[in-house]
């Protein structure tokens, strides 16, 4: 019996701490941001996520309006589809036409839009908008996206401020992508060559793919683990500090 108990214990430590950590971690993700999906490396192409939460328990988010930045414009801007919501890609003339693959292009993607055609987000949810760019400045660390939300009771929201060195976050930051260094062509061709000759079926370069594949598991299995017990150990040790100032205090009542 000790041993069912003394699991049950731990799971429910284990439930404890993971709360904790959300609560911890919900206020940074209580405006609207963007994330990349993997890396946005500068002169790249990369997929990015507009992460909306809604934060009215009334109402639900219906519009989320995306500003591109004019003086970085993109030749590609091309939204996923997304269910229950209609998307409206605005374009605007070019002051000084871009040059791509030899070709000119005098126009670009200034806004995308996105009205829900059902409930929209709902309160207590949060949807993602996810869109392929191209080709990202070169001379820049970051793009900066500004955003406007908009509920279903007609109250705007309008994510637009920009973040001032050594100041603090301001109330309603716009969404802000950071840039990484520009990726090395030649390892992109390295990696193509061996997906290439992965699929080629030749066992000399296929097996040791699955090994390496693997060892990634079994690597990401045990930091996992470790992550796990390391958080149950905080709590329970917490857990008993308690416990032993409640037992000190009753000795001192019993003894007086």
């Amino acid at each position: 019996m000790k041993p069912v108990l003394k699991a049950s214990r731990l799971a429910a430590a284990a439930a404890v701490a993971g709360s904790a950590v959300l609560v911890l971690c919900s206020p940074a993700f209580a405006h609207v941001s963007v994330q990349p999906e993997g890396t946005a490396a500068k002169g790249g192409y990369a997929v990015v996520n507009f992460r909306v939460p809604n934060e009215r328990d009334n109402a639900s988010t219906t519009q989320l309006e995306v500003t591109f930045p004019a003086d970085a414009p993109l030749a590609s801007v091309m939204p996923q589809k997304v269910d229950g919501w209609k998307i409206t890609v605005t374009k605007s003339k070019l002051a000084k036409p871009l040059e791509v693959h030899g070709r000119q292009i005098s126009e670009a993607v200034s806004k995308v839009t996105w009205t829900a055609a059902d409930k929209g987000i709902e309160p207590g949810f949060i949807q993602q908008f996810p869109v392929s760019l191209g080709a990202l400045p070169e001379n820049a660390d970051q793009m900066v996206f500004k955003a406007i939300q908009t509920y279903s009771n007609k109250e705007v929201v309008r994510w637009i401020e920009v973040q001032k060195e050594g100041a603090e976050e301001p109330e309603n930051p716009a969404p802000v992508l950071a840039l990484s260094a520009a990726e090395d062509d030649h390892s992109h061709g390295s990696a193509a060559e061996e997906s290439s000759a992965a699929s080629s079926g030749k066992s000399g370069d296929a097996e040791p793919a699955a090994a390496t594949t693997e060892a990634s598991d079994s690597s990401d299995g045990t930091d996992t683990t470790a992550r796990v017990l390391g958080i149950v150990g905080i709590v329970v040790g917490a857990a008993g500090v308690a416990y032993g100032v409640l037992a000190g205090r009753r000795r001192t009542t019993d003894a007086s």
